[in-house]
């Protein structure tokens, strides 16, 4: 397994790709992670290769399509639950939303808030154990919300505009 390229990236965001990487490859049934700003962009992913990428291994999963694979479509999915989770929280006077989920046939897609706005989305396999999934999130979470400051959410997303 190659490690991600930490050239130029401060501790706080090498220790954010470190948080997802062990999230990616210690929780079984986790097909792809994605870390999203509050304007929907992708700060950090599972998807190998770049500065802003975790050293997941690469799935073989023929509907990863893409710029940057199966982690940017996450994002996208994410950025649009949150938001809509969010407007419905709003109506129904419900407060914050804290953690989203979605039962498909063919797997499951989680997401938790982070910070002022960030979400943690993870794309899972159909047999994982969701409680398994939902706890190893709540404790990236627990970690890395004091550290995505908005210094470091800039540098990731830096990072992730650099990544070819």
């Amino acid at each position: 397994m190659t490690a991600p390229s930490t050239y130029g990236l401060s501790t706080q965001a090498r220790n954010l790709q470190w948080l997802l990487t062990d999230l990616v490859e210690e929780v079984p049934g986790v097909n792809s992670v994605a870390v999203v700003s509050s304007d929907g962009l992708l700060l950090l992913s599972s998807d190998p290769g770049g500065p802003g990428t975790a050293a997941a291994q690469p799935r073989q999963d023929s509907r990863s399509k893409g710029p940057r694979g199966a982690s940017a479509d996450l994002a996208t999915i994410v950025s649009g639950l949150g938001s809509l989770t969010t407007g419905a929280a709003a109506l129904m006077d419900g407060g914050s939303v804290k953690q989203t989920m979605v039962a498909m046939e063919h797997g499951s897609v989680f997401v938790m808030a982070i910070s002022d706005g960030s979400l943690l989305g993870v794309h899972a396999t159909p047999d994982c154990d969701m409680s398994v999934v939902a706890y190893h999130m709540a404790l990236f979470v627990g970690r890395a919300g004091h550290v995505l400051t908005p210094e470091v959410r800039s540098e990731l997303r830096q990072s992730m505009e650099n990544t070819p």
